[in-house]
C-alpha cells in the first residue's frame, strides 16, 4: 500500500462527523482516486453503517453501489487531535485519525483489514494522533505490511 504525502493531512479540526468525511473524500477527490460522487456515498454508508471503528478510529469508505466512483485505490489519513465525535451526546465516540479509503474492486477490503491490524493496537493509534510530520505518519503505516 503506497501512502501519498499529499493525502495525508495533519492537525485538523472538524464540527462534525459528516464535515470530516466529506474532508477525506475531497482529498480523495482531489487526487483523482474518485469521482466527486463517491463523497457522498461516503456519507451514505455511515449512515447506514457508522464508520467508527472503535480505538479512536474511523474508516470513511463509500457505498457498494458507489464502486464505479472509484477510478484507483487510494487512502487519506487525516489526523484530528481534539477528535470530533462520530456518536452520540449520549454515547461519544471520538475519533483522533480518520482513514478515507477507495479501492478498486475489492482492494478496499484489504486496505481495511490492514488499517484495522495497525489500530487494533491503540499506541499505535496514539502514535498517530501525535505524530508531527507527514513523514512519521509513512513510516508509523508503512509497518503495516
Amino acid at each position: 500500500m503506497e501512502f501519498q504525502e499529499k493525502l495525508i493531512k495533519l492537525n485538523q479540526a472538524f464540527e462534525n462527523k459528516e464535515e470530516a468525511i466529506r474532508y477525506c473524500g475531497r482529498l480523495l477527490v482531489e487526487a483523482g482516486h474518485v469521482n466527486e460522487a463517491y463523497v457522498d456515498a461516503m456519507v451514505q454508508r455511515d449512515a447506514d453503517l457508522s464508520v467508527y471503528m472503535g480505538n479512536f478510529i474511523a474508516i470513511p469508505h463509500g457505498t457498494d453501489a458507489a464502486k464505479k466512483e472509484v477510478n484507483s485505490s487510494g487512502v487519506a489519513i487525516v489526523q484530528v487531535p481534539r477528535g470530533v465525535n462520530f456518536g452520540t451526546q449520549e454515547d461519544p465516540k471520538v475519533v483522533t485519525v480518520l482513514f478515507g479509503i477507495a479501492g478498486l474492486g475489492d482492494e478496499h477490503l484489504e486496505i481495511i483489514q490492514k488499517i484495522s491490524i495497525f489500530c487494533a493496537d491503540v499506541d499505535n493509534v496514539v502514535k498517530l494522533a501525535d505524530a508531527q510530520s507527514v513523514e512519521e505518519v509513512i513510516r508509523l503505516l508503512n509497518n503495516v505490511e
